[in-house]
């Protein structure tokens, strides 16, 4: 059985940013970690509390029926379903992009 060529890459077609890390890895420019384990599972618990904090969580909540059914015919016109109108909404104002009026 013949062994396979240890350039088995050299016709793997890059990215820019596939191609920068690769030119970083040949000038040396990363270091190795101490303890690898460690770092992958601070790294993993990194990823898993990103993911939990950007997903949806069901809430319920009382609108005046006047209020929703113009909230509907918005999002109608905007061709959208008014749940994610309202999630919108609520993102913008979350990120101070709509001020609070009393």
């Amino acid at each position: 059985m013949k062994k396979q060529s240890a350039t088995i890459f050299d016709q793997q077609v890059l990215d820019q940013e596939e191609q920068l890390i690769e030119e970083a890895l040949e000038r040396g420019e990363f270091e190795s970690v101490g303890n690898l384990e460690e770092t992958k599972q601070m790294l993993a618990d990194a990823a898993r509390r990103y993911k939990m904090l950007n997903a949806s969580k069901p809430i319920t909540i009382r609108v005046n029926q006047l209020d929703l059914i113009k909230i509907k015919s918005k999002a109608k016109a905007k061709n959208m379903p008014y749940q994610t109108l309202l999630g919108s909404l609520i993102r913008d104002f979350a990120d101070g992009d709509y001020t609070f009026k009393i």
